[in-house]
């Protein structure tokens, strides 16, 4: 655990010092080929540098926060696009911040469009994550299926949270905040809905203008106006799985299977459906909510069983993470005040 900190802090501070350079280019590179070319081995540096950790929690955020959403971010702030781009420029103390975090400006925005849930909501998601781990003591147990939905709702609560506490911490000392991660998913009443409005929110953010809108704006000039999304959708879907399968590969080191690749591919053909089906209907059939929401978190829950938990756990998160944990906890306790036999993970 020690070497996995210091690679974590060396990592940090080339991400940091990596953009300093990107905000300092902006004031003599104009946007364009010139901008693009600069910030590139940024971007791959960004790409290389989650290989150097091997934790869960260290190095799979570190992995979405610079691989995915830094990367994604930096390319758009070479057209002078995205949340790096402002008139006058921001100030470098901000640019850092909204590179690698996915936080929004509220000086700027004035307040979110979507206000953090109430305290006692997170009370309660911590809680039940407690009554997880303390159930996962009898997994051997418990049917399959059943640990899946644990596995389900325990990622679920554990970014909710997480991101959270990271949104009350940048509301205190930068003044920014986080984007809201989750709009209670659970009460989707259709996959559009629930890919592009209820669950990670800051995916979908740094998707839509980078492959969205400019697979939609190509598409305009070979197809009509109506069904440009339909393309725009399925690259979108194909980005975002190609994605996971980088992250998975960042925290396992196994080798992809294609199978997120797959799930993301299923969803965007679906929702392309939807999307199809709307448009014809116009609005002359609408499920009422009684009847989509089981149907849309249904099909969510039987496509994530299928295709998405096999890759995911391959990796063995339960067992990694409790042991990480378990290591964290001994090293932060560096005299050894409790003993390493009482330090057991329920998996092992």
């Amino acid at each position: 655990m020690e070497g996995e900190i210091s690679n974590f802090v060396v990592v940090w501070i080339t991400i940091l010092l990596s953009l300093c350079y990107c905000h300092a280019i902006a004031k003599f590179m104009p946007k364009g080929k010139l901008r693009v070319f600069s910030v590139l081995p940024i971007v791959c540096l960004f790409f290389y540098l989650p290989l150097n950790l091997t934790t869960i929690h260290l190095g799979g955020v570190t992995a979405f926060f610079i691989a995915w959403l830094a990367n994604f971010k930096l390319l758009l702030f070479a057209f002078n696009k995205g949340p790096l781009s402002s008139d006058p420029p921001m100030p470098l103390s901000r640019f850092v911040p909204m590179a690698c975090l996915p936080i929004q400006d509220i000086q700027s925005k004035g307040s979110l469009e979507k206000p953090l849930k109430s305290s006692l909501n997170y009370a309660t998601k911590l809680m039940l994550l407690v009554v997880f781990v303390k159930v996962y003591d009898y997994s051997e147990h418990l049917h399959q299926g059943i640990k899946l939905l644990l596995y389900c709702f325990h990622i679920y609560f554990s970014l909710e949270v997480l991101l959270a506490m990271f949104a009350y911490l940048a509301r205190a000392v930068i003044r920014v905040e986080l984007e809201p991660q989750f709009n209670e998913p659970h009460l989707a009443t259709s996959l559009q809905d629930f890919w592009g409005k209820r669950w990670n929110l800051m995916v979908s953010a740094i998707l839509r203008p980078t492959v969205y809108e400019p697979v939609r704006s190509a598409s305009s000039r070979v197809m009509g106006r109506k069904w440009t999304p339909l393309p725009a959708v399925f690259a979108t879907f194909l980005v975002s799985g190609v994605m996971h399968e980088l992250i998975f590969y960042y925290i396992g080191r196994v080798k992809p299977t294609g199978a997120a690749t797959c799930f993301f591919l299923l969803h965007g053909v679906c929702s392309g459906a939807e999307i199809a089906m709307k448009k014809v209907l116009n609005g002359r059939f609408v499920l009422p909510p009684a009847m989509s929401r089981p149907l849309a978190l249904g099909f969510v829950l039987i496509t994530t069983f299928w295709l998405f938990f096999p890759p995911f756990m391959k990796n063995k998160p339960d067992v990694k993470g409790c042991t990480e944990t378990m290591a964290f906890i001994e090293f932060v306790m560096h005299r050894r005040l409790v003993s390493p036999t009482d330090l057991t993970c329920p998996f092992l």
